[in-house]
């Protein structure tokens, strides 16, 4: 009666062939922010913060990438 409510999956659209989903990764801290980084210039768009396997699947769905293709990580 009084439960939250499930939130709805959220897709993001994007140009692949301007921008391909990548993971910013902290040495000192272990954060990881997951976003779309730009093949030209390199900027990174900033999406969600990981912080458990449920958050990086529900990027993966978000962005559309299958469980096997891997996420490019940069530090």
């Amino acid at each position: 009666m009084f439960g939250r409510k499930k939130q709805e999956e959220k897709r993001v659209s994007f140009d692949r062939g301007k921008q391909y989903p990548a993971m910013r990764c902290s040495i000192c801290t272990g954060e990881r922010v997951a976003g779309l980084k730009s093949f030209e210039g390199g900027e990174f768009e900033e999406l969600m913060l990981i912080r458990s396997d449920e958050d990086l699947r529900s990027f993966r769905r978000m962005t559309g990438l299958r469980d096997g293709e891997e996420i490019q990580k940069f530090y």
